[in-house]
């Protein structure tokens, strides 16, 4: 892969921004995470050496202990699985500035070299407090290194990403001429290796908030991302956009490859340790086996819906596993149940919510995703239409009249 000219990566940030609302990193260890996430969208790729230890099957944590040289770990993985993969899109080598093996100028411009199309400053000092960071900063190793290298890399024209905690780092890497600001939030929650201590969305919405407002003061077209800490899910991302409109997008690892990789890799081993034990009257059986061996076609639908009403569904896949046409299973499905399959499903998931939010009081935007909407907007449009009211307004009265 070439290098990608910093000029051309803003360019096409500022469009994704106007067209999409939002940009995407996806932070990786490995050449298929990357490849499928260029695959899926991803305004760029950071390629950071605790991607390589969750591929290890360990914690992002490993990445800022001294198991491995940082610079030479990255540079080894992400030249041989990364650059020759990926096509389209940036890839951003995370670059320990702090590494005293390395003549740092230099360094940067051999990564550049490489065609590598900007740094990010990972590992960063900043996840470290208390004595220990006193004691590195003592010795010489101190946040205003990585703060040299973003500026050294902009001097050369490479694209950065700088990983910022407070007002103050924030300030500083600004004015060395980061072309994005991203504020770090600690390590991701969630998982089997996710940190336990975490902040709360909340809290990292107030900080994020404090940070960007400084970051505005100083250069309003700066990029504006988030990272890491309770911020690990769609839903997450989504409550931040909502109640701050100067986040721009988000940066994530774990929530990328190491989460869903371990749920993936336990329910598929689950289901193939089980699969000997299915049940006769498994949808999946049935669907295998013939629909029309076991019940009728609007039986199949019903509970197909039942059993996947969270997840997107498609009428015309349905109709193709019954083997039937899209436009017949229609007029069959209207005549049985009384509407179209599209009102249904919608009314099927209302009910659904309304009987989540009775057993459990979460969050409404998380409601509407775990029956089906990644919009709540869209959620609370057909909501209002069917209940003639909003979602607050419904779930507000029932509380009173409780």
């Amino acid at each position: 892969m070439t290098l990608i000219k910093r000029e051309d990566i803003l360019k096409n940030l500022n469009v994704e921004t106007k067209i999409n609302g939002h940009i995407i990193g996806v932070a990786t260890g490995s050449g298929i995470t990357a490849k499928y996430a260029e695959n899926g969208g991803a305004d760029f790729i950071l390629a950071l050496n605790s991607g390589k230890f969750r591929q290890m099957g360990r914690g992002s944590l490993a990445g800022m202990l001294p198991f491995s040289n940082s610079n030479d770990m990255v540079m080894d993985f992400a030249s041989r699985e990364i650059l020759p993969l990926v096509k389209r899109t940036p890839v951003i080598f995370g670059f320990n500035a702090t590494d005293p093996t390395k003549d740092m100028k230099e360094y940067i411009r051999f990564i550049k070299e490489q065609g590598f199309s900007g740094i990010n400053n990972f590992p960063t000092i900043g996840i470290v407090d208390g004595e220990f960071r006193e004691s590195l900063e003592e010795n010489g190793c101190c946040y205003d290194l990585e703060v040299e290298a973003i500026g050294i890399a902009h001097e050369m024209g490479l694209f950065t990403i700088a990983f910022v905690f407070d007002e103050d780092t924030a300030k500083k890497m600004i004015n060395v001429g980061a072309d994005v600001i991203c504020v770090h939030l600690g390590l991701t929650q969630g998982g089997m290796l996710g940190a336990k201590k975490i902040l709360s969305l909340e809290s990292a919405r107030e900080r994020v908030e404090k940070i960007f407002k400084v970051c505005n003061e100083i250069n309003h077209d700066v990029i504006k991302l988030i990272y890491g800490g309770p911020v690990k899910t769609p839903i997450d991302v989504q409550y931040m956009y909502s109640n701050n409109k100067l986040v721009m997008g988000y940066i994530g690892g774990s929530s990328f490859e190491r989460i869903p990789s371990e749920k993936s890799i336990i329910n598929i081993t689950k289901a193939f340790k089980t699969s000997g034990n299915l049940s006769e009257d498994d949808l999946m059986i049935k669907m295998l086996d013939g629909i029309t061996k076991h019940y009728d076609y609007v039986e199949f639908v019903k509970e197909y819906v039942d059993k996947n009403y969270m997840n997107d569904i498609s009428f015309l896949d349905l109709a193709k596993v019954a083997h039937i046409s899209r436009s017949h299973l229609s007029n069959l499905f209207k005549k049985d149940v009384g509407c179209s399959f599209p009102q249904y499903l919608v009314k099927y998931r209302i009910d659904k919510s309304i009987a989540i939010m009775n057993r459990e009081k979460i969050p409404l935007i998380q409601l509407a995703y775990l029956v089906g909407y990644n919009d709540y907007s869209q959620f609370s449009k057909m909501f209002k239409k069917y209940k003639r009211c909003s979602p607050t307004q419904y779930f507000s009265d029932n509380k009173k009249n409780s």
